[in-house]
């Protein structure tokens, strides 16, 4: 089974905390709603504590074009991702020793936050050693259940190709994305909770020489995988695209959607592989918000407890769509985990879709 050997996050320069974020909403905001008070209670009642971002909240006073915006995305995208891979590919807790570039088969790039023809791996291809037959499979458009979903296509290419070694890169830059003549309550809701974050994840097939590289004692193998799509739910979460950029789409039904939804979808997944999900051991959920991982808490009727990862990595680092994922399984992959333990990855996003991986920690 295809396995996730090392994970490695890069961190974006500026740090805010959520009271700046709102005071600085309340400025913009404030005429436009006489209830602004109210309305900044999201911000606290989201216990999102602080985030990265790419620059200074005084660069968000101004107007900046979809063309200036895009142009730093694809800067710092090469810069952070970039690193983010070096990283990976040479993380000490994971690794005895640093794996070649040149030993790359296959790089997945994720984003939902900017655009580049040539994609940005084309463009890291051009900094870093990689062999010239290296595959590139850019997929966008994902969101949140990005990360998820570029992990299940990294583990089908390494069931298909079992010698291969694999990296899943996330970029994601929602700052770039804000608004700040959108005076919608989506807009102020995104903005409690978006951040920017840089994380890669390597998969290595069965038959790859990952022996002579892990450090940890057990570590996840790939399962299994499931995406799902609710019909009809296109209105739920996503970007209207408009000449000014991406403007939010975010109902305030989805807490709902998933207490309603959630437990079905992960119910068929794993009685198809004979797991009960109270054989689950770990739940690698992605935090979209405070509201969400309480929608996974009583949709799955699963101890808060068992999401403490995911709700450290929201309050640190706020939401970063597609990456948000790999830091909470760089939480788990750190964590001397017992062989044999089982372990649940939760993504939702636009769609409205799930993504499900069912994991299994082996020596």
């Amino acid at each position: 089974m295809p396995t996730i050997l090392s994970v490695a996050e890069v961190i974006p320069p500026v740090q805010i905390s959520q009271t700046q974020v709102a005071e600085f909403v309340r400025e913009l905001f404030g005429a436009a709603y006489k209830d602004i008070d109210r309305l900044l209670m999201v911000f606290k009642n989201g216990e999102i504590k602080k985030r990265h971002i790419l620059h200074h909240i005084d660069w968000f006073h101004e107007n900046h074009s979809f063309e200036e915006r895009n142009r730093i995305f694809i800067e710092a995208a090469v810069s952070l991702g970039t690193k983010a891979i070096s990283a990976c590919l040479g993380k000490n807790s994971f690794l005895k020793k640093r794996i070649p570039y040149e030993e790359i088969d296959a790089i997945f790039f994720i984003t939902s936050t900017g655009f580049a023809t040539p994609s940005i791996e084309a463009r890291i291809m051009n900094h870093l050693p990689f062999h010239k037959h290296t595959k590139r499979i850019p997929i966008w458009g994902l969101g949140c259940a990005g990360g998820v979903a570029g992990l299940s296509r990294a583990y089908e290419y390494c069931q298909a190709f079992p010698k291969a070694k694999v990296l899943v890169l996330s970029v994601e830059f929602c700052s770039l994305t804000f608004q700040k003549n959108d005076l919608s309550k989506s807009n102020l809701i995104g903005t409690s909770l978006f951040a920017d974050g840089v994380a890669c994840a390597l998969v290595c097939g069965d038959e790859s020489n990952m022996d002579e590289y892990r450090q940890k004692e057990t570590i996840p193998s790939i399962m299994a995988t499931q995406s799902t799509l609710m019909p009809n739910s296109l209105d739920v979460m996503g970007w209207d695209i408009k000449n000014d950029g991406l403007f939010v789409i975010f109902s305030r039904d989805i807490p709902h959607i998933v207490e309603s939804w959630l437990k079905p979808n992960v119910n068929e997944f794993l009685e198809k592989h004979h797991i009960e999900l109270k054989k689950i051991d770990y739940f690698i959920a992605h935090p979209g918000g405070k509201k969400i991982i309480d929608a996974y808490r009583h949709a799955l009727n699963i101890p808060a407890s068992i999401l403490e990862d995911s709700m450290y990595v929201l309050q640190q680092y706020g939401n970063m769509s597609s990456a948000t994922i790999f830091y909470v399984l760089k939480q788990h992959l750190e964590k001397k985990i017992p062989r044999g333990s089982y372990g649940l990855c939760v993504a939702l996003g636009p769609g409205f879709s799930s993504e499900l991986i069912l994991l299994r920690w082996f020596e």
